[in-house]
C-alpha cells in the first residue's frame, strides 16, 4: 500500500512537471497589460486526480446580472490594489470559491481573450492540492465542479455555435456539453471559457483535437497572438469608425 501510495505521488508529479514545462514555454507574462481595454482575470486552476490532469470551475449564481447560471472559471475585473493580473485572479478566486492564494502554484499568465463587454480578459493557470474543498460564495457562485483537461481536445459532446463578435463580424465559438456522471447533472462550457479551455488543453497535450480550431498547431502561441491582435484591431477599427 505504501509503494501504491509513493508511486501514485511519482506519478503525480510527473504529470505536474511535463504541464509546467510546457505551459511556461507560453507564458506572455505582462506582454499585452498595456492593451488600453479595460483588464478583467481568470483562474485556470489545475489538479491532479487518478493521474490524470483536471480544471476547476464555477457555475455563475443565478441572480447574478451578466451571464447568470453561466459555466466560467473564478475571476473577474481587475481592482486598483491589485499588483497585476495574478493578484486580480488570485483575489477572485478566493472570493468566490475560497481558494486561499498561498495554496495555489501560480504558473503563468496565457494569451488573453477579449470579452463580450470587451474587457482583456488574462487566464492565470495554477495547479491546486486534488484535496481542495471549495466553499462557493452563494453571491457569485451556484456549484464548483472539475473536468478532466483531455475533454477539451476529445470531447463526447461536442457542438460549434455562431456568434458575433463585437466588431460585427459573424464567428462561432466552442461548446462542450459534460455530464458529470457522479453528480448526475450537465454541463454546457462555451465562449471564453471553452476557448480558454481548449487551448490550455492543446498546450498541454501537444495533440490535434477531435474537432476545428482557429490556431495553427505547429505555431500555437504566435496563431494565438495573432488571433488577438486581429480582434483588437477589429474592435480598434470599429471604435473609430463610431466616432
Amino acid at each position: 500500500w505504501v509503494s501504491r501510495r509513493s508511486s501514485l505521488f511519482a506519478s503525480r508529479k510527473s504529470v505536474k512537471e511535463k504541464a509546467r514545462l510546457r505551459l511556461r514555454a507560453f507564458d506572455v507574462g505582462d506582454k499585452f497589460s498595456r492593451l488600453p481595454l479595460a483588464k478583467a482575470s481568470v483562474l485556470l486552476p489545475l489538479l491532479v486526480r487518478e493521474g490524470r490532469l483536471h480544471l476547476l470551475l464555477t457555475v455563475r449564481a443565478m441572480q447574478l446580472r451578466r451571464s447568470p447560471g453561466e459555466v466560467c472559471f473564478p475571476g473577474g475585473k481587475s481592482e486598483a490594489t491589485d499588483k497585476d493580473e495574478i493578484d486580480t485572479a488570485l483575489r477572485e478566486a478566493k472570493e468566490e470559491v475560497g481558494l486561499q492564494p498561498e495554496k495555489v502554484e501560480v504558473i503563468c499568465r496565457l494569451v488573453p481573450g477579449i470579452d463580450k463587454m470587451n474587457h482583456l480578459v488574462t487566464p492565470v493557470v495554477g495547479f491546486i492540492e486534488d484535496t481542495f474543498q471549495a466553499t462557493p460564495n452563494p453571491d457569485e457562485v451556484s456549484d464548483v465542479f472539475v473536468v478532466p483537461l483531455e475533454y477539451f481536445i476529445k470531447p463526447l459532446n461536442y457542438k460549434t455555435l455562431p456568434y458575433k463578435t463585437s466588431s460585427g463580424y459573424l464567428s462561432w465559438m466552442h461548446c462542450f456539453i459534460y455530464d458529470d456522471q457522479v453528480r448526475k447533472t450537465s454541463f454546457k462550457i462555451w465562449g471564453l471559457t471553452a476557448h480558454f479551455a481548449v487551448f490550455l488543453a492543446l498546450i498541454i497535450f501537444g495533440k490535434r483535437p477531435t474537432f476545428e480550431v482557429d490556431y495553427d498547431l505547429d505555431n500555437l502561441i504566435s496563431s494565438a497572438e495573432n488571433n488577438l491582435m486581429n480582434l483588437y484591431a477589429s474592435l480598434y477599427e470599429r471604435k473609430k469608425s463610431n466616432l
